[in-house]
């Protein structure tokens, strides 16, 4: 299941009037990453490296590219070590689209800290001082084609920009290599989408993939990831009014942050010797 955010995210409202934030349940989170996570962390090779750059205490935002498709294990691999290093009084919660809290899954999903995808949400998240996890190209960018693995692409989303700004609270950019390997994809099909007129019910894209045991899949049936090593770097806090003013550029922010990404995961793949293998 892919946890994604973007920029329609906005108007999105909380589903009760019971806090989002109030869901969370640091025992089910305990109980879901000590089992969860070292099963991904071994299937995946998983690494996550820089957790010493987060901050100590405070809210903050933590920006991540997103990789893998309907099954992403994005957050799997960061949240358990997150943890690891922080314990379970700081919460971590990840911004994700409300269609992923359909049905019963959405209690378990909201109980382990995911939080339907809205400035409100991620604002009173951030106030208290949780680490809020984003990945702003949302589908856009966990589908995007296996020959272009290697670029951070958020759609031209910038929302998290003024999510950070409003909180008062640095962004944390974060990249993950590996992840666009656990299949081959072959196009968003964001142009398949248009022309038939998926947009309509808010489909923006029509994604094309290869992978085990079912070969070629358009969205459905996902496939099995293959058992690609995922490397995941946190990158050094960047403090929006230190660096950019008291009225800063959103776009400047915005085109900051993907630059400094960029630098990082292309590092990340000039060490990577082969695909899957890493």
């Amino acid at each position: 299941m892919t946890f994604s955010s973007g920029e329609s995210s906005i108007s999105v409202t909380m589903s009760d009037e019971r806090a989002e934030t109030a869901k969370w349940d640091p025992g089910f989170t305990r109980q879901v990453t000590g089992w969860v996570g070292p099963l991904i962390r071994r299937y995946f090779r998983a690494e996550v490296r820089g957790l010493a750059s987060m901050p100590e205490s405070g809210g903050a935002l933590l920006v991540s590219n997103h990789s893998g498709g309907m099954l992403t294990p994005d957050v799997l691999i960061f949240a358990p070590e997150f943890y690891k290093r922080f314990g379970f009084d700081r919460p971590l919660y990840t911004l994700a689209h409300y269609g992923v809290f359909i049905g019963p899954l959405g209690d378990l999903l909201r109980r382990a800290g995911v939080i339907e995808a809205s400035r409100e949400n991620a604002g009173k998240a951030l106030r208290d001082g949780a680490v809020v996890l984003v990945f702003p190209g949302g589908d856009y960018d966990s589908y995007r084609p296996t020959m272009t693995a290697n670029k951070v692409d958020f759609a031209g989303r910038t929302g998290y920009v003024r999510t950070a700004i409003d909180a008062g609270v640095p962004i944390v950019p974060m990249v993950s290599i590996g992840g666009q390997e656990t299949q081959m994809f072959l196009t968003r099909g964001d142009s398949i989408a248009r022309r038939i007129g998926l947009t309509k019910a808010r489909m923006e894209i029509l994604p094309v993939s290869v992978g085990f045991p079912f070969g070629l899949s358009v969205i459905f049936p996902p496939n099995c990831p293959l058992p690609s090593k995922i490397v995941t770097q946190v990158l050094e806090p960047i403090d929006i009014t230190a660096t950019f003013g008291e009225d800063p550029d959103i776009d400047e922010v915005d085109h900051h942050v993907r630059s400094v990404m960029q630098t990082a995961l292309d590092d990340l793949s000039r060490k990577r010797r082969f695909p899957v293998i890493g």
